[in-house]
């Protein structure tokens, strides 16, 4: 199987969407031999910020000289960004392979009369088998969604990390916080840590899983603190502090408030992970942190004028790209370019992105599922200075660049599928 032949099958699987449940992962996990059994791996979920934690984790990991596999989704451009190996990506000749091979066992298991799997349950098998050809000592897996019935929780991971939990996907894991963070501690396995910044409601159910399975639960600003985050236009710094050691200032190029949290739960996880792992010296946490990256997240490109991207693409995620915003540029009118999903809550993302003096240009992202650009820059007129609909992307970066002038700052927002896209036209 080459490249296009397997994008190909992996279209051809989108058709059955999104499915949850285990029983087909784990009948096509064991037609490959139980792949995921032959390494250690962390298993991290949340509402908001598990991508980037994911990332944090890997960096570390990868710095202490630890082989590590991370598997993310979605990508923002190309399939093999979703399976690393210390930070390089599978090649398309290896990717094709995989896929290759799980399709002959989807097709195993489909003769025996297991229906298809879904393109993400292929996706995933097929990590966690190159992820043991290449011998990984540990993998950071990102859930997909929710957590308990996702294709990911398969594994058993050494600690568990559970980022926050708000309101989303309510069609799939339940409308209130508390069903949410029930699906979302699902992930938790017992006798093995979890590892969490949530809070209110969302802590109470998880703390309540955690307990029944005999897991350790640390909890963010209660056994490890984040204090004195620093913010500057290309880097920030913060001091933590756990419960064991002094504070100990780290610099980190991921910018906002809510990295240096995130940042937090991968220090205390290695931390976690350090009393039986020598590799893991806090030099090497200290680098893994520094080093960490993460494209398409507060990414600013070079230029003029500035470009941000980033990949908020719900209420609390474009809550905090504001407040990142207002750190790192403060007092300063911002031009987005803006496309949403038509599930998402639109209306609360706008009342809490823009302000007054900004300026929006609204476009569909690349999706099947994109919210009308007219009806969104109707619903967004009242919040910002001037709007307008642009007819795709490469023509909406133009007109923002034009808006903003040389000097000004114009910032992609609202949609993953946009951010990709965005950033392919925009690195040309």
């Amino acid at each position: 199987m080459n490249y296009s032949a397997a994008l190909a099958y992996l279209e051809s699987l989108g058709t059955f969407g999104i499915q949850l449940g285990l029983k087909r992962i784990e009948a096509l996990l064991a037609e490959l031999g139980n792949p995921e059994r032959r390494f250690r791996s962390i298993h991290v979920t949340g509402t908001n910020g598990k991508g980037s934690t994911t990332a944090l984790l890997t960096s570390i990991l990868h710095a202490a000289g630890i082989r590590t596999g991370m598997y993310i989704s979605p990508h923002l451009v190309d399939y093999p960004e979703r399976m690393t190996l210390n930070g390089q990506e599978i090649s398309r000749e290896e990717f094709a392979a995989m896929i290759g091979k799980t399709r002959l066992a989807a097709e195993a298991i489909q003769a025996r009369g297991m229906e298809s799997p879904t393109e993400f349950e292929v996706l995933t098998a097929a990590a966690f088998l190159w992820f043991a050809e290449k011998q990984v000592e540990m993998a950071v897996v990102e859930v997909g969604l929710g957590g308990l019935l996702d294709s990911t929780n398969v594994i058993a991971p050494e600690i568990s990390v559970i980022t926050n939990v708000t309101l989303e996907h309510t069609d799939r894991c339940g409308g209130t916080v508390a069903e949410i963070a029930s699906h979302k501690a699902g992930i938790i396995k017992t006798g093995a840590p979890v590892v969490t910044g949530a809070t209110g409601e969302a802590l109470t159910v998880i703390e309540a899983v955690a307990a029944r399975k005999y897991s350790a639960c640390s909890v963010l600003n209660r056994e490890f603190f984040v204090s004195d985050v620093v913010i500057g236009e290309t880097e920030q710094s913060f001091l933590f502090s756990g419960p064991a050691e002094p504070p100990q200032r780290y610099r980190m190029r991921l910018l906002g408030r809510h990295q240096a949290d995130n940042a937090a739960l991968a220090i205390h996880v290695c931390q976690c992970l350090a009393e039986n792992e020598p590799r893991l010296t806090a030099a090497a946490i200290l680098s893994g942190v520094a080093e960490a990256h993460w494209p398409g997240r507060f990414e600013i490109l070079p230029g003029a004028p500035t470009v941000i991207l980033d990949g908020a693409h719900n209420p609390d995620g474009v809550r905090t790209l504001r407040h990142t915003l207002e750190a790192v540029y403060p007092e300063r009118a911002i031009v987005f370019l803006f496309g949403v999903l038509a599930d998402k809550d639109h209306g609360e993302m706008a009342r809490r992105l823009f302000h007054p003096s900004d300026r929006a240009i609204v476009v569909e992202p690349n999706s099947p599922r994109a919210a009308s650009a007219c009806e969104i820059a109707d619903e967004i007129s009242g919040y910002v200075a001037a709007v307008s609909v642009a007819a795709d992307i490469a023509s909406g970066l133009l007109q923002a660049k034009l808006w903003a002038g040389p000097q000004g700052i114009v910032c992609v927002a609202g949609s993953l599928y946009m951010i990709g896209d965005a950033r392919q036209l925009l690195l040309k």
